[in-house]
């Protein structure tokens, strides 16, 4: 494949072990002075390849924006910073770091729930206020006995069952749709797979894990809020739009349920009056299960990976729009 002219183009920086692949692979690499379409669409015009963060959307006049662009592969797991349906129309390969995070996500995800559970944010604030005797309230639960809701069950959600429930030693409930027999299968012996109306109605903490497309926006809104139990607890690390947040914020507020752990949220970041900064009974993290130390090394250094591979006439991993592939100009690309 001829690639003498044209360049990988990076939005936003990226890990120095994955710059450094895409260098020693005998790749140009441009890096964008910052993420503002602005800045970055002069530089598509000559680019091969984006390796993409979350801090600029591709939407289809920067993709047409380029000569003749290969690929867009994304760091992170999600694709939904990407006009998929534009970079399909203009043949464009789309990638994604699927699963690379799964891990780490879980374990976010684990700690939100014990430190609900546990009530390690009030117990820490009202000690700091020489509050001792907060002791004696008993605001944290146990979590054995606890029934957790996982809505969305794939490589995420199937790590989180297997973290929480040898604490729970209580049957897990999940909900999805699209999941494989065979996977509910293996998953007998600890989860229940049920509607999610019943998951909402019988958990004790429900947390979501699903991505957020026109089927999923909006998919926790107010009835279903009211569904779940007043003690309560929800977790969402997907995206802030999968739960209506106005919603949520009016959920709290009013006792509907008990508390909730946010990664996400429906503006990133989230804005100065949001009502959920004035909360005690919320727990905020600004979009972070994934970037830990180890993790973004690896999203990075697999969307560089996806990147060479493609240069060097191979069909990448993990494709968003693999119906591309029948055009002629991918015709040639070998499998591994």
């Amino acid at each position: 494949m001829n690639q003498k002219k044209g360049y990988v183009l990076l939005p936003q920086p990226i890990e120095e072990e994955a710059h450094q692949m895409l260098t020693e692979a005998g790749l140009e690499v441009v890096v964008a002075p910052d993420p503002k379409p602005e800045t970055v669409a002069p530089l598509m015009k000559d680019a091969k390849a984006i390796v993409l963060r979350t801090g600029i959307y591709m939407d289809e006049a920067l993709i047409k924006a380029a000569d003749d662009l290969w690929t867009i592969s994304r760091t992170g797991g999600g694709v939904d910073n990407v006009d998929l349906k534009a970079a399909t129309e203009h043949g464009v390969i789309v990638t994604s770091s699927l699963g690379v995070n799964a891990s780490t996500v879980a374990e976010h995800t684990i700690s939100l729930l014990l430190a609900l559970f546990k009530q390690f944010f009030l117990m820490d604030r009202e000690v700091r206020k020489n509050n001792f005797k907060i002791r004696y309230k008993n605001y944290p639960q146990d979590v054995r006995g606890k029934r957790l809701g996982i809505v969305g069950f794939g490589k995420i959600g199937q790590i989180l069952a297997d973290y929480f429930y040898p604490m729970s030693q209580t049957r897990l409930l999940a909900y999805d749709p699209l999941l494989p027999d065979e996977v509910k299968s293996s998953f007998s012996d600890k989860v229940d797979f049920v509607g999610l109306e019943e998951l909402l109605k019988l958990a004790d903490a429900v947390s979501i894990h699903v991505p957020l497309n026109e089927h999923t926006r909006d998919m926790i809104a107010w009835e279903k809020l009211k569904m779940m139990k007043p003690g309560a607890y929800l977790v969402n690390v997907s995206r802030g739009g999968v739960v209506n947040e106005k919603d949520l914020i009016k959920a709290l507020q009013e006792g509907v349920i008990r508390g909730a752990g946010l990664d996400v949220f429906e503006n990133e970041p989230i804005e100065e009056n949001n009502p959920l900064l004035e909360m005690d009974n919320v727990i905020l993290t600004p979009h972070t299960a994934a970037l830990t130390e180890e993790c973004v090394v690896r999203m990075a250094t697999e969307g560089a990976k996806r990147v060479i591979d493609l240069f060097n006439g191979y069909v990448p991993e993990k494709i968003a729009n693999p119906e591309v592939l029948k055009l002629e100009k991918w015709q040639q690309l070998k499998k591994r």
